[in-house]
């Protein structure tokens, strides 16, 4: 994927994320943060994690691809450090703390470490690394193999897929729209399923809900320029709202507060989806606004790495998240349960079965490759 390709939008001003967790600047080595019952003895396995710049409580993407790490850990018996990011030049430098830290695998989380991580893996070969939502490429962006990086990788167009006919169904104005935080494949994945899922919905019921904001074919659509700023994305809702969309995707972690925040600035009658993780458990102030949510189970996927790993079992084959694995789907329609046709729910299902058997193949140039 080429970002100059797509219209970016860029947000206003980065807001710091604030952590429980320990934060490191960057070369700087960070102290132990110890799962329950763990030990650090010399030449014990010890998985490590490096964020983004929105840090390990951000409740979404780091968060939870954290959780997945300490959960193996405790199981393990061992300890995690970490190294949080507050700023894209300290990636690097946080890697190369974990790597003085004498860590077994080091988790990083996000395309934004993609380089880092290559970088850090040819440098210190007897170090284990899995990079979370994406393959390791050269300057050229071609994508290389290394014998010492696991990919971890979603193929999320199929829950957004399903996500997308939903959002169809239940659009009252017959538009539905989409952004992004950043024009990453990661991101794009997503709205590429959404996109087609709202076709499939126009073929089965002769339909013609239009999508907004993101255009498949180009490869073109509305990006805020970062994961954290509620300012501009509450500015691109706003736009999609007057373009008459009643159900919007905002792929970019948190930003869905301030979708939700435009809509009820015009007391619109809408729709939001959460990624990543259930919007309504995460946010649960606003549970009636969440039609549903295209869930990527990092959680499981970093447990499974790190387990791996720690059992001596670590490999490079991309792990790849999917409807049939569970690595991807999509939540329950909770508070709109009982706004969706019961036959739309089981259409959604049959697309599913049809999804996992492959005879719906869902297609996008981001979807990752096993």
């Amino acid at each position: 994927m080429n970002p100059t390709a797509r219209k970016t939008t860029i947000g206003l001003a980065l807001t710091l994320s604030v952590s429980t967790l320990l934060l490191t600047a960057c070369g700087t080595a960070p102290e132990a943060a110890t799962t329950d019952g763990g030990t650090d003895s010399a030449g014990s396995f010890l998985p490590c994690a490096v964020s983004d710049l929105t840090g390990f409580k951000d409740g979404q993407f780091n968060e939870l691809t954290y959780d997945g790490v300490a959960k193996a850990a405790d199981a393990l018996g061992v300890e995690t450090r970490t190294a949080e990011s507050t700023s894209e030049d300290q990636y690097a430098g946080n890697i190369s703390a974990m790597v003085d830290e004498d860590c077994s695998l080091i988790v990083t989380v996000g395309f934004a470490l993609a380089a880092a991580t290559r970088d850090s893996a040819a440098e210190n070969p007897d170090v284990d690394y899995a990079l979370i939502d994406s393959t390791v490429s050269d300057d050229d962006g071609t994508p290389i193999e290394a014998d010492n990086v696991k990919p971890v990788l979603f193929d999320t167009a199929q829950a957004a897929y399903l996500a997308g006919y939903l959002s169809a169904a239940a659009s009252k104005t017959g538009v539905v729209g989409t952004f992004g935080g950043m024009p990453f494949p990661s991101v794009t994945v997503f709205m590429d399923g959404f996109v087609d899922g709202v076709a499939k919905y126009n073929e089965a019921h002769g339909a013609t809900v239009k999508v907004v904001g993101w255009d498949k074919t180009t490869q073109d659509g509305l990006f805020v320029g970062n994961f954290d700023d509620q300012v501009q994305a509450k500015t691109l809702s706003e736009g999609l709202l007057d373009q008459g969309a009643d159900i919007i995707m905002p792929v970019a972690g948190s930003l869905f507060l301030a979708t939700v925040e435009a809509m009820k600035d015009r007391n619109i009658d809408g729709g939001v989806l959460g990624v990543n993780n259930d919007a309504y458990e995460a946010a649960p102030e606003n549970q009636s606004y969440y039609l549903t949510s295209v869930l990527k189970n990092l959680t499981n996927a970093a447990d499974e790495v790190t387990t791996a790993a720690g059992n001596g079992e670590f490999d490079n084959t991309p792990y790849v998240g999917t409807l049939e694995n569970d690595g991807v789907g999509i939540a329950p329609l909770h508070d709109w349960a009982d706004r969706i046709d019961p036959a739309i729910v089981a259409e959604v299902d049959q697309l599913k079965a049809d999804i996992i058997s492959g005879k719906i193949v869902v297609e996008s140039p981001s979807s990752p490759k096993s």
